[in-house]
């Protein structure tokens, strides 16, 4: 029996954050968020088909726009682009390459990851699986008048059904 899950139904609004001056401005920036599943071409290249629903081992491209609505350039746009549970990040998937990445929404860091563990007494940084990646988030200085900018990462659909905690957590790892 193949498990289908809802794309739409799995994947949060993206949001942004920008300074202080183009909030006060309502609707300054809006957002659209798509999801669109990667299929191989007969020739090798990719190519899209909707996806409203993708099985365990699909591949889904997210493309997060922003466009600023104002007549002012925005500064310091942090857009966010969420990674749905059931789902793991493909690592150099991400475009632009300089993105930082959160397993809880609230600390980022640029990619890829590492956590500090203890192994043997000493304190050493191990990498986090990219399937414990909840959100990307990438910086734009400046997005002027009516401009929009795109961000981009694709994810596979996994099958939690049959396996364990992530790598790292509990187990005694």
């Amino acid at each position: 029996m193949k498990q289908w899950i809802r794309i739409a139904a799995a994947v949060a609004l993206a949001t942004c954050g920008f300074d202080a001056a183009a909030q006060r401005a309502p609707n300054a920036v809006e957002t659209r968020l798509e999801a669109r599943k990667v299929v191989a071409a007969a020739d090798g290249k990719d190519t899209f088909a909707n996806a409203d629903q993708a099985k365990p081992g699909d591949v889904i491209e997210y493309v997060a726009t922003y466009r600023n609505t104002t007549r002012q350039p925005i500064r310091n746009l942090d857009g966010t682009l969420p990674i749905p549970q059931q789902t793991e990040f493909l690592p150099g998937s991400q475009q632009p390459a300089q993105a930082s990445a959160s397993i809880d929404g609230l600390e980022y860091a640029p990619l890829p990851l590492t956590r500090k563990v203890q192994r043997d007494g000493k304190t050493v940084d191990e990498p986090v699986p990219a399937r414990e990646y909840r959100f990307l988030r990438w910086h734009a200085d400046t997005l002027d008048a009516g401009k929009s900018v795109a961000f981009r990462a694709r994810v596979r659909v996994i099958d939690d059904r049959n396996t364990g905690p992530p790598a790292g957590r509990g187990g005694g790892q």
